[in-house]
């Protein structure tokens, strides 16, 4: 994790300013400077674009009773290229176009999918609805109502069942 931070956070800027520096070498500075602001305006409509796409799938998919699983991960990476795109520099802008084509996207949703399964079944993922009362218990649902709880175990091969890893 370290590791990723440091990439974000200082291998990032200083590639994006070689790569700027070398642009401006070959185009001039002003050419430089309105290719960035050009990239960052189709970036922002194409931004729209596709975000509204996404949302309009997502309220169909309600519509029929439907979660919106794919719709919602769709949007995350629409809205990660969103942020990459108003990032200045070239490097950012190219990654962030890169997420607003769907079949990018496609792999990438399947990628996160498959990791966050794993995650789930190994018992590292959890999921938690509702509010944590100030001595660390579930109270309420989010509308109010009182929090079902529901226990989840697997059948093994002699026959006995098993409580996931985490014990819960």
């Amino acid at each position: 994790m370290l590791l990723v931070l440091f990439l974000i956070f200082v291998v990032t800027p200083i590639v994006e300013l070689a790569v700027i520096i070398q642009v401006a070498g070959s185009t001039g500075v002003m050419n430089t400077i309105g290719l960035l602001v050009l990239v960052s305006l189709v970036g922002a409509w194409l931004v729209r674009r596709e975000g509204l796409g996404i949302l309009r799938r997502a309220q169909a998919e309600l519509a029929k009773g439907r979660m919106p699983g794919r719709e919602l991960v769709d949007g995350l990476l629409v809205l990660l290229a969103g942020a990459l795109m108003l990032t200045p520099g070239f490097v950012t802008d190219a990654v962030g176009l890169a997420l607003l084509l769907p079949p990018v996207r496609a792999v990438l949703r399947l990628v996160a999918t498959r990791r966050l399964s794993r995650s789930v079944d190994a018992g590292r993922t959890r999921w938690t609805f509702g509010m944590r009362s100030e001595r660390g218990g579930f109270t309420t649902g989010p509308s109010g109502g009182p929090i079902l709880d529901a226990d989840s175990w697997e059948d093994g091969a002699d026959g006995h069942r098993r409580l996931p890893p985490n014990g819960d």
